[in-house]
């Protein structure tokens, strides 16, 4: 990441190109890898599919609020509020905070994460209207809207990296070569760890200094700046604070087990997901936001996170 800032700094224009790329081979194969190397059953998909029902529950108990009350209205911060670096921070929080038996636990909040978020990611940074913008009025026009939305929904589930990498899994799963492809692909699968943490580190490197900014610029972007501050505030409460309560209360309502509570709610404390900037950058909104809510809510969670072990790690295990 400090790499990355640094070529940032120098080259402000290089973070998209190295994202767009980065999408649409990088996350197939680093999907793969993580499914072949965590295997495929049925105990995978229930973590998955309960991670996949808090994070999807969240984003539109978040969308769903009255505007006057919703905390944030900014799409990439939205999904930033849901969707943890489990892969590169919760993860590693989980080999070194937790029993060995929890990895698979977190591999499948993992799994989870990734192919909700690159299913339904970029289809709901698309989908909101642009500020000012009306809405159809008509009864055909929201009938088409909704037929447009359903066939677009569909459309980028089929597309997604991670639907392509679920299916090159599925199908190396059936072959007598699993072992073999899955060892090959687990180096692949470290390289796009570092190329997307070298691009956020591009991104947060690109984002202006106030410092050589001129003074009638920081008057005109001061009452903006200090509006996009407060959204970025609720967004780090939501997903430091309120989205790992949510995770906790969900898994006190399912039969799981005290470690699996432990490791997915240690999942849902993880700070921002760095694929938030990448499919910012691929749909060109917000990526300066979602560079900022990354940057801070990892530096917080340094101290957050902790704070949630000590919290499950109470008698019984609950909060």
């Amino acid at each position: 990441m400090g790499l990355g800032f640094w070529i940032g700094r120098l080259r402000p224009g290089w973070a998209q190109p190295l994202a767009i790329p980065l999408v649409r081979f990088g996350v197939p194969v680093s999907v793969m890898g993580l499914l072949l190397k965590g295997g495929l059953n049925w105990s995978l998909a229930a973590i998955a599919l309960t991670a996949a029902l808090a994070i999807s529950t969240w984003m539109l108990v978040l969308q769903g609020l009255p505007p006057a009350w919703r905390p944030v209205s900014s799409p990439a911060l939205q999904i930033g509020c849901a969707l943890g670096n489990t892969a590169y921070f919760g993860i590693p929080v989980a080999l070194a905070l937790l029993p060995s038996e929890a990895l698979p636990i977190s591999i499948g909040y993992d799994l989870g994460a990734t192919l909700l978020a690159w299913s339904l990611g970029p289809f709901w940074l698309r989908r909101k209207a642009p500020a000012g913008s009306s809405a159809p009025s008509s009864a055909d026009d929201l009938s088409t809207g909704r037929q447009g939305t359903v066939s677009e929904l569909l459309r980028q589930i089929s597309a997604s990296p991670a639907s392509r990498g679920l299916v090159g899994a599925l199908l190396v799963q059936s072959t007598p070569w699993v072992e073999a492809i899955a060892s090959a692909l687990w180096l692949p699968s470290r390289i796009v760890i570092v190329l997307a943490l070298v691009v956020v580190g591009m991104r947060l490197g690109a984002i202006p200094d106030d410092g050589n900014t001129s003074a009638s610029d920081l008057d005109t972007r001061s009452e903006l700046d200090q509006q996009r501050g407060g959204e970025l505030r609720a967004a780090l409460i939501c997903k430091l604070l309120l989205f790992p309560s949510w995770v906790w209360l969900l898994c006190s309502l399912l039969p799981l087990s005290i470690l699996s509570r432990q490791a997915l709610v240690l999942q849902g404390a993880a700070p921002a997901a760095i694929s938030v900037l990448l499919m910012a950058e691929h749909a060109g909104t917000d990526a300066d936001r979602a560079a900022r809510l990354i940057l801070k809510s990892t530096l917080l969670a340094l101290i957050s996170v902790p704070l949630w072990w000590y919290l499950l790690l109470q008698p019984s295990g609950t909060l």
